[in-house]
């Protein structure tokens, strides 16, 4: 094997192990997002689940359950962006900048 190509074989595999070990930390990483004036917050990890959602009981109206499910996705959408936000950040470390499809 070509002395370059062992080179990229090492460099894939600390590549491989670095990625394993940042999505191990992304799990307990955790972002957060409101809605309606922080009535409705979201929290999601850098694996993209839920956490939590906290619905503050002001904005429980049975006669406008309709804002509060608009509250609620809205908040949930956000906090989604925020934490893919945060891992492409943090793959962009990793990579230098590559952008490497499929990858997140």
């Amino acid at each position: 094997m070509p002395k370059n190509m062992a080179g990229m074989l090492k460099q894939a595999q600390r590549l491989q192990s670095d990625m394993l070990k940042m999505q191990e930390e992304l799990g307990s990483k955790i972002v957060e997002s409101s809605s309606g004036g922080g009535m409705v917050t979201a929290r999601v990890n850098g694996k993209q689940e839920l956490i939590e959602i906290k619905i503050d009981k002001a904005v429980v109206d049975p006669e406008d359950i309709e804002m509060l499910q608009d509250l609620i996705v809205a908040s949930i959408n956000e906090v989604l962006t925020k934490s893919k936000d945060m891992v492409s950040g943090e793959m962009s470390k990793l990579t230098g900048g590559l952008n490497l499809p499929g990858m997140f």
